[in-house]
């Protein structure tokens, strides 16, 4: 009989907290997301302040530097070896 009864607790337990799962893991979600997103706008705030203020318009292009092609044509890779079978 205990053993029914333990197992009969266990699972009341397990549907007991599946059911507030349900009820509240939306809100624990939404708080965590709430305080997440505040914390990276205080974050991203002192970033932003920092940064200085360059006003661009869309679409620009800026490029700091020309890239270095290096053309070398005259790649020496070895000699050439022509072999012939020997019967």
């Amino acid at each position: 009989m205990g053993l029914l009864k333990t197992v009969l607790v266990i699972v009341l337990v397990y549907y007991l907290l599946k059911i507030l799962g349900r009820w509240f893991a939306p809100k624990l979600f939404s708080y965590a997301a709430r305080k997440t997103e505040a914390h990276f706008r205080e974050r991203y705030g002192q970033f932003h302040e920092q940064a200085p203020q360059e006003e661009e318009q869309l679409g620009d292009i800026i490029i700091d530097k020309k890239p270095t092609k290096k053309t070398n044509t005259s790649k020496k890779v070895g000699e050439y070896i022509d072999f012939e079978e020997i019967e």
